[in-house]
């Protein structure tokens, strides 16, 4: 077996693979003597079928599983001899005069060759770091929030201030008329003038509405009417709405009932108190948002602004006939439109990684799914100080799974990258509210 590799420029190259019949005869050999052993014809005793029908009928299969098997094997190997640093798989070539009946067969692969390039760490412009801070006004909505979720609704006669109402949008959504369930706070309600339409109202009652502006929050509006979050920034369509059902909550009073049915027995015994642990507990969140921010900041970036080509026509045809789902030529083009800029940072991230020997080792896996069980245990009331014997079994049983395993591994290696990125891109910090953060974000 012999391979050569021909370069077509610096990110495609052909490798032919020749295969004798020496090479895979013997094997095949072996194969049709254990089927004369076993083969069942009519009109020959077992074992006594002529070798030649045998042949006729089975050798042929049989040297194209045992060649394609070579293939693979030698493929495999050449390009981990070689360090051949790839994108995709090799795609095989057609030939038009190609015969299985040749003593020596030759075949053609298509490579896609991993571009070259350097990463400039020396941002120019600074990336922002938030640190997002819980305002008064935040902690304010989360001290009714509970009073509300912990209060006590009361059947009304008709919508009053503070109320809350059962009942069915109709709308129409992508050409199509939607009968849509909701319950609605009045608190969620923009504006007086959208205010005075439920004011009043009672059970049976059909309020004509316009969507847009409807709701303080647009996330909002999407739940009411499940609408796609992309659809739901400046939704204008006219709408209806259906009484069903009046409520009002009678606020939750901030009482020590509250308080440890909230935290647990005299943990808490003030609203002060109360207030405090609020605000800590909201940015501690925030900083994982903050941290996810800066990390999709730096890889927009380091895409921007790290200059390579890639073998766009290979990775097209490979998306096309190389994957598991075999798609149209259209189909592909779309793919790769759709990846390609996930695929410049895989590839920025893996040059990152290699050159600073960022690697997430097994013990350390071991620590950081011991870090989220643990989380976990603590977040749904459980235990918070599981020790090292009871933490084991659990560790063990969620890395026996490889698909979590991925997902921590990936999970780890973005928390090594985003230090990395801390300590080596510029950037300037800034203290925002959460209000402040989410309109900067997704705006």
């Amino acid at each position: 077996m012999n391979i050569t590799k021909k370069d077509i420029d610096v990110l495609n190259a052909v490798l032919t693979v020749e295969v004798d019949k020496k090479d895979y005869q013997l094997k095949v050999d072996k194969i049709l003597k254990d089927y004369k052993k076993t083969a069942s014809v009519p009109g020959f005793r077992k074992g006594f079928v002529p070798m030649g029908m045998i042949k006729k009928q089975y050798e042929k299969s049989i040297v194209i599983d045992e060649v394609n098997k070579l293939l693979q094997e030698a493929l495999t190997k050449y390009l981990t001899d070689e360090k051949l640093d790839i994108l995709g798989n090799p795609i095989p070539m057609p030939d038009e005069n190609f015969s299985w009946e040749n003593e020596k067969l030759a075949f053609d692969f298509e490579l896609g060759m991993s571009p070259k390039f350097e990463i400039n760490l020396d941002t120019k412009k600074k990336i922002s770091l938030n640190t997002i801070i819980a305002d008064k006004d935040f902690i304010n909505d989360e001290v009714a929030n509970i009073q509300k979720q912990y209060g006590k609704l009361t059947s009304q006669t008709e919508v009053v201030e503070g109320g809350r109402m059962v009942g069915s949008f109709s709308f129409e959504y992508k050409g199509e008329q939607k009968e849509k369930d909701a319950t609605i706070d009045l608190d969620q309600i923009k504006g007086k003038p959208n205010l005075k339409k439920f004011l009043g109202k009672k059970v049976g009652d059909i309020i004509d509405l316009k969507t847009k502006g409807l709701f303080k929050d647009d996330h909002d509006l999407m739940n009411a009417l499940g609408l796609d979050h992309d659809d739901a920034h400046g939704f204008n369509v006219p709408a209806t709405f259906t009484i069903t059902e009046v409520n009002k909550t009678e606020l939750a009073e901030l009482n020590q009932e509250l308080f440890d049915k909230l935290f647990g027995a005299g943990k808490i015994k003030t609203e002060k108190e109360l207030r405090a642990e609020i605000k800590k507990s909201a940015e501690k969140q925030f900083q994982q948002q903050a941290d996810q921010q800066f990390l999709n900041a730096s890889t927009d970036y380091l895409i921007a602004n790290t200059k390579f080509d890639l073998p766009a026509e290979f990775l097209k045809k490979w998306l096309q006939v190389g994957t598991d789902k075999e798609l149209t030529k259209e189909e592909a083009i779309a793919e790769y439109q759709r990846s390609e800029k996930g695929l410049r940072y895989q590839l920025i991230e893996g040059q990152i990684a290699k050159e600073n020997d960022l690697t997430v080792t097994y013990e350390e896996l071991r620590v950081y799914a011991g870090e989220v069980v643990t989380a976990q245990f603590a977040q749904y009331g459980g235990q918070i100080g599981l020790d090292e014997e009871q933490l084991k079994p659990i560790v063990d049983n969620v890395l026996a799974n490889e698909d979590e395993t991925r997902r921590l591994s990936e999970q780890l290696m973005s928390k090594k990258l985003l230090d990395f990125y801390k300590e080596k891109l510029n950037y300037k910090e800034k203290e925002v509210t959460y209000k402040e953060f989410v309109e900067e974000t997704y705006k």
